[in-house]
């Protein structure tokens, strides 16, 4: 057994500058008849941003509680950070910063007495310049005395990451830490989390946002508590070997109706002006959407299969699939 780390200092922890920062094996999980997480096998590697992506009740927060031992599944095996999820939950706890979805913090105290709060919670002996350092470090030194609940949701972000960071975690959980969130406070708190990545800190996350998975060196697709697909994201757009179509023009909703029903092609989606196809066979699918704009003031191209459009056929084959035979809740 290892030696249980100090509150406020890193510890080194079993084995954890080696091999990977997770490497968990066929874990599952059930809540009452329902399969949560189902057989997940997955590898973080030291210093690596991992997102994950997924339905709504997919199992994403479910999996990365398991990864951590902040839960205990019901079969499988795994470390993180050197210790063994099973056994050495509580070392784990003690190298982790977790930040929820919704904001935890109280919003009657000011940002440095959030944060003293936070330090005296893990009875740390250098609280008073780990504050300090957190407050600079996440730019909210000129805000530290500003009552919490005046703060804005990005300043709230700030603060939140901050106090994960008091500890000196080597492992952060992060739980759709952006949502609400305006797209200048994003892009800050995605280069924070790429700053921290390059100390060696590893970073599991979880988003909805196709522009944030794209910042994760690593993915991992999850739907009804399996895990469907992993990798970068050129590796999973490259996995399903979907080609893509671009078309411009009018009319595109009832085109996309059109092109459903034809043969090769698998999904349409509308980005903005332009209509998405896309489908596995190739050739059916150029037959498609030649015969649907033939004569017609559109313009169609071929295009790079983007993440997003790789997200939106996985999740409507997997509901196909999974659908009707799970109630896998996140």
């Amino acid at each position: 057994m290892n030696t249980p780390a100090t509150p406020g200092t890193r510890d080194g922890g079993g084995s954890a500058e080696h091999g990977y920062a997770i490497d968990v094996h066929k874990l599952n999980k059930h809540f009452g008849n329902k399969h949560v997480v189902n057989d997940v096998t997955l590898r973080v590697a030291h210093g690596e941003i991992f997102g994950f992506l997924g339905p709504n009740g997919s199992g994403k927060t479910t999996s990365i509680r398991l990864m951590c031992g902040l839960l205990t599944p019901d079969s499988g095996s795994g470390t993180c950070l050197g210790y063994d999820i099973l056994r050495e939950s509580e070392q784990i706890k003690r190298n982790v910063g977790y930040m929820t979805q919704r904001f935890s913090y109280w919003e009657d105290l000011t940002i440095r007495e959030n944060l003293d709060f936070v330090a005296r919670i893990y009875q740390m002996q250098n609280r008073r310049e780990a504050v300090d350092h957190a407050l600079e470090s996440l730019g909210l030194a000129s805000r530290a005395n500003q009552l919490t609940g005046a703060l804005s949701g990005g300043w709230k972000q700030r603060l939140a990451l901050a106090a994960c960071m008091l500890h000196e975690p080597r492992l952060l959980l992060l739980d759709e830490p952006t949502a609400g969130v305006d797209p200048t406070a994003r892009r800050d708190f995605w280069e924070e989390l790429h700053r921290l990545a390059a100390r060696g800190i590893s970073v599991l996350v979880s988003t909805h946002y196709m522009d944030e998975a794209e910042r994760c060196h690593k993915l991992a697709y999850i739907a009804y508590g399996k895990l469907l697909a992993q990798g970068t994201a050129a590796d999973i757009i490259a996995s399903q070997d979907l080609e893509t179509w671009s078309i411009h023009g009018e009319q595109l909703t009832a085109l996309s109706a059109q092109l459903r029903a034809m043969p090769g092609v698998d999904q349409t989606v509308v980005f903005g002006s332009a209509l998405h196809a896309s489908g596995s066979d190739h050739a059916a699918l150029a037959a498609a959407v030649e015969r649907v704009t033939a004569g017609k003031p559109l313009r169609a191209e071929r295009i790079d299969t983007g993440l997003e459009d790789v997200f939106i056929y996985l999740m409507s084959h997997v509901e196909d699939n999974y659908g009707a035979k799970s109630g896998a809740k996140k």
